[in-house]
């Protein structure tokens, strides 16, 4: 029996950048009732706050959660009646200003720099930088439609490779991608998260929508740890039905 089920987040828990809907903040928490959970996604904290911690009914037990932005490269944890920072992994600042500068570069390169935009395009989450290739606040509609095969982010990620050898440069969302230290991905999030919760890998499943090759939350399944792919939010909603209906309360 698993002792804690992690989540991607968009497209998985809820649409990008959505606040997860009533029926699944239930089914988490009813899930708390029986395992430990840990949500891991590119995002920074205050969009964990609004997609998943304001929707969590107010008797989950919330001690048990683990939340992981920027690709486990933080974690937060419920401690004497409040969310705490327990760890983050900063740039030092020479890190983030030459990252910037490469960003820009491949940017331009790319000849994208005309398209329309809605919001920031690059957003320092401190422990990760992040492109996003509409804006921060691009509707979902235009996202989906952005890069459906992949080949924007592709050849930004090759150009912003070569630019930054020795830094990780993985696809994010469906318009992103997001530059951490080197070897951070959510398989790395997953060992931080063994080494923080005190339960090992095997003990752990791991639900996403990208678990295919070159999506972003392959490297898990690559890293030979536990998974199970769902195509969308409904197939999870699912998924974690059956998980509440068979698991024990403990």
């Amino acid at each position: 029996m698993k002792l804690l089920v992690a989540f991607d987040l968009d497209g998985t828990l809820a649409e990008s950048k959505q606040r997860i809907e009533p029926e699944m903040a239930g089914l988490l928490a009813q899930l708390l009732d029986r395992v430990a959970v840990a949500v891991i996604s590119g995002g920074d904290w205050p969009q964990f706050e609004k997609q998943v911690i304001a929707a969590i009914p107010s008797a989950a037990r919330v001690e048990r959660l683990f939340i992981m932005p920027t690709t486990g490269t933080k974690l937060y944890r419920f401690e004497e009646g409040q969310w705490r920072a327990i760890y983050a992994e900063i740039f030092e600042p020479a890190e983030r200003d030459h990252i910037l500068k490469s960003i820009d570069t491949a940017f331009a390169t790319a000849g994208l720099a005309d398209e329309r935009i809605w919001g920031e395009r690059v957003e320092d989450r401190g422990s990760q930088i992040t492109f996003s290739g509409l804006g921060q606040e691009a509707p979902l509609d235009a996202k989906k439609a952005w890069d459906p095969d992949f080949a924007k982010r592709k050849a930004l990620q090759a150009s912003l490779r070569a630019a930054l050898p020795d830094l990780s440069v993985n696809i994010g969302g469906s318009t992103s991608l997001d530059i951490t230290h080197s070897g951070i991905d959510k398989a790395y999030a997953m060992r931080r998260l063994a080494e923080h919760s005190g339960i090992s890998t095997g003990d752990m499943l791991f639900l996403g929508d990208a678990i295919y090759p070159g999506g972003n939350d392959d490297a898990v399944r690559a890293a030979g740890m536990d998974t199970l792919k769902v195509r969308d939010v409904q197939e999870t909603i699912t998924a974690v039905g059956a998980m509440v209906a068979c698991l024990p309360v403990r």
